[in-house]
């Protein structure tokens, strides 16, 4: 009912317009007529009579048009219709006119052989013209029903500077999108794929060690129940650590993570956490030095900072050789830099783009013997950027992995 009422008044509202347009067309064919000619009484009443009959057969085309092509089709059948009925007008306005100025009947019907001559002329153009128009109005049907099925890679490939051209580029732009969008939907839930089965396989392996040493003492069976509750101590702590880690990635990832800035000494900060890390080097026979000019004073999260240091210090340690050594680097460049160097293979060039997401590992086939929970680059590349600094790793032979603060405090930490 709504729909009827709002088609109504539309309708209405175009009858009143065509209307009016109408009247103004009349007036101001008077007024050149008035201007041009100098008519008298009689030339000004007989003109007015057929402008006003031209106009009204126009109101009357202008209605009936758009409810004869509704159903139509064709692009071609629409214009070929339209000039059609732009020609019988002109036919007509003629027609009156010769009828006015005493033609005779055979100088009227040469006026009008001309022209239905010039009118097909115009309708074979108009067709012509038309084709253009219909092949590219049927390539935009063919990207949104491509769209609709899911295949945002297809383009209308239509170059034009009128109105269809810019709906076509609004549709290729509209694909484009789409294909973006739909490329970041499968990069998410291949990640969230790969999340939940690296949490799982991290969780299940000190998981079932638990199991296997809890009913080792259970049933009886262990030999040294001492060493069975510390492999389960070292089990629950591994959990523990695990469990905080994707804790604070959660944190990190929806961007409430806080930290608050103050004037930090970063070569402090590395060598406290040298003196952190020297157990777990010396267990795998790796030494640990520490190179820096001196205090290098920065605003930063002293707790943060930290974090990131062990992380990259403690994944160097992991994948050095025995009897190699791993060098903490901080120098002064526009704030303070810090590279951390080992012996290892180093990473390998395809795993650089993905090396600080959650969960990965540059070497698929490390388990939990010495291998983390894959979350110590991401964790540190969450920290450095929250504190506006930035944060890569380079290519082997060697592993090297850095990351730089600014010398002020960034706007928007938080």
């Amino acid at each position: 009912m709504v729909r009827d009422r709002l088609g109504r008044r539309l309708s209405v509202s175009s009858v009143s317009r065509l209307l009016a347009w109408s009247a103004a067309s009349v007036a101001l064919g008077l007024a050149v007529f008035e201007v041009t000619m100098s008519p008298s009484d009689r030339d000004r009443l007989q003109l007015g009579l057929v402008f006003t009959s031209v106009a009204l057969a126009a109101v009357v085309a202008a209605l009936i048009l758009p409810r004869l092509t509704r159903r139509v089709r064709s692009v071609r059948v629409i214009l070929a219709t339209t000039t059609v009925m732009t020609t019988a007008i002109v036919s007509l306005s003629l027609a009156a006119a010769a009828n006015r100025m005493f033609l005779s009947s055979h100088d009227l019907r040469l006026v009008l052989v001309v022209v239905l001559f010039g009118s097909a002329a115009a309708i074979g153009f108009g067709v012509d013209v038309s084709s253009a128009l219909a092949r590219d109005l049927d390539r935009m049907a063919a990207v949104a029903e491509a769209v609709s099925a899911h295949d945002f890679t297809a383009r209308t490939g239509v170059a034009r500077g009128d109105e269809v051209g810019r709906l076509a580029q609004s549709i290729d732009q509209m694909s484009s999108v789409l294909e973006q969008v739909e490329a970041d939907r499968q990069r998410d839930d291949n990640a969230r794929r790969h999340f939940f089965a690296a949490v799982g396989h991290d969780l299940r392996s000190p998981l079932t060690s638990l199991r296997a040493a809890l009913e080792a003492v259970t049933d009886g069976l262990a030999v040294d129940p001492d060493r069975y509750l510390r492999s389960m101590t070292s089990d629950l702590s591994a959990l523990e650590s695990l469990v905080d880690d994707i804790f604070l990635l959660a944190r990190i990832e929806s961007g409430a993570l806080r930290v608050e800035p103050v004037p930090v000494d970063v070569a402090e900060l590395a060598d406290e956490a040298i003196d952190v890390m020297r157990a777990l080097a010396d267990r795998d026979h790796v030494g640990l030095r520490l190179e820096t000019p001196g205090s290098i004073i920065v605003p930063a999260g002293p707790e943060a900072v930290g974090r990131v240091i062990r992380n990259l210090v403690d994944n160097a340690i992991r994948h050095s050789p025995i009897n190699s050594s791993v060098v903490i680097e901080v120098s002064r460049r526009d704030g303070a830099t810090v590279i951390i160097r080992d012996e290892g293979k180093g990473f390998d060039p395809a795993f650089l783009p993905s090396a600080f997401s959650p969960f990965t590992r540059d070497d698929p086939a490390r388990i939990r013997d010495g291998s983390g929970s894959g979350l110590g680059l991401a964790i540190a590349h969450g920290f450095v950027t929250a504190l506006g600094g930035e944060i890569w790793a380079e290519p082997g032979p060697g592993g090297v992995v850095g990351f730089s603060l600014p010398a002020s405090s960034p706007a928007g930490t938080h």
